[in-house]
């Protein structure tokens, strides 16, 4: 029995060790610091090049159209050939972006590499969670799934901080010259470790009667129903994240954005995995309606108290805690339900959280400037709302 990306599909594999499970996570956590290293390093960008400040926002723009318009054929492509070539030539051609980032000599070609940097992420963040997805223990699947992702999350308040402070002492290129040679080195253990660790026969979840398989092969109105409330959690979750600090600066509290914002992340990845081991016990469904219930009520909460900074930092905390925990098992729910198109699924989902990123930070500005921040957290929990309605329409 043979899984479509060419590796057998056993139900007596021996599951994932520490190891790939680590480089998994190291891989996330390099593919993520690029990712949100650049916000930071606009202003040196921009002085470098001889271009406003305002106009360097095109890079991140780029970089996120670029990963959602390739992203689906990116999961198609490794759903139809070996998983760990496609991952290995991702990672490649990403660090080549980088090195063509740090040498760029105008921004013309700095956009152009960002391009590349974009495409590239969208063959690799998926590729590497449809990996060990589908070589972790069905019921330790979203667990895994869990901490391969916290890579992600980490890079957000650890590695890019860490990048911008790099940038700052030793130049915005250094940051994308070190980002190239790391993801370059990962590709080496890349190519061999996954070769000897078979994957696990997709089974259906529990309480599907078989219509796992059935919606496996379902058309293109199926598939963008089951990654609509993505885009909808993502708005919901980054409209208040995005413009965080920006409020913070105008309320005179700019001190206090760097902790906050730890107590955001450390909230987000312990979220993470708590979605992760519920999904895994509870069913994944289950999980993913009850964080988008408590989404909701704690963006209102956030609104509510956003005035008083220790209480601010108490609801920031429980709020990532709750909506962190909606991402893993939206995507045990989708490899579950979609076992032979898994990577195309988990593709299909991140360019849904690059909508909706996009949408917070297009929408979420002008409700900022026209009403103020606590008006646009109560707009995301009314998102996060109609999330949980779309959600109630699926199966757990």
């Amino acid at each position: 029995m043979h899984s479509k990306s060419g590796q057998p599909a056993v139900r007596a594999a021996p599951g994932l060790s520490a190891a790939p499970i680590a480089l998994a996570w190291l891989t996330q956590f390099l593919v993520g610091t690029d990712l949100f290293v650049v916000a930071p390093l606009l202003p040196a960008i921009a002085a470098s090049l001889g271009v406003p400040a305002t106009s360097t926002g095109l890079l991140i723009t780029a970089f996120s159209i670029a990963y959602v318009v390739a992203s689906p054929f990116a999961g198609w492509l490794s759903d139809r050939r070996d998983r760990a070539s496609v991952l290995v030539g991702a990672l490649v051609l990403f660090s080549a972006a980088n090195v063509g980032t740090a040498l760029a000599p105008d921004f013309g070609v700095l956009l152009a590499t960002r391009v590349v940097a974009g495409v590239a992420a969208a063959a690799t963040g998926p590729t590497v969670y449809a990996l060990v997805s589908t070589r972790a223990r069905p019921e330790a699947r979203a667990q895994v799934l869990a901490v391969v992702g916290s890579g992600l999350l980490t890079a957000l308040w650890v590695g890019a901080p860490a990048g911008a402070l790099l940038g700052r002492h030793v130049g915005w290129q250094a940051a994308f010259v070190i980002l190239a040679a790391g993801t370059f080195l990962l590709a080496f253990p890349h190519a061999f470790v996954w070769r000897s660790r078979p994957e696990f026969a997709a089974a259906p979840p529990a309480g599907t009667g078989g219509r796992a398989g059935r919606a496996g092969r379902a058309g293109i109105g199926t598939v963008v129903s089951a990654v609509a409330v993505t885009t909808l959690w993502a708005f919901s979750v980054y409209s208040l994240y995005t413009f965080l600090a920006v409020a913070l600066h105008a309320d005179g509290r700019a001190g206090t954005t760097a902790w906050l914002l730890v107590v955001y992340g450390v909230g987000a990845v312990v979220g993470g995995q708590v979605g992760g081991r519920f999904a895994d016990r509870a069913g994944a469904v289950r999980v993913t309606r009850t964080a988008l219930v408590l989404t909701a009520a704690l963006e209102a909460a956030v609104a509510l108290v956003y005035p008083v900074t220790w209480a601010l930092a108490c609801a920031l905390g429980l709020f990532a805690l709750a909506g962190y925990a909606f991402f893993p098992a939206q995507q045990r729910h989708l490899v579950d339900m979609f076992p032979e198109r898994a990577t195309a699924m988990l593709s299909w989902n991140n360019s849904a959280l690059f909508v909706g990123l996009s949408l917070a930070g297009a929408v979420g500005g002008q409700v900022v400037d026209a009403l103020g921040y606590p008006e646009l957290l109560y707009v995301g929990a009314a998102v996060a709302v109609a999330a949980c309605i779309v959600a109630r329409g699926r199966r757990a």
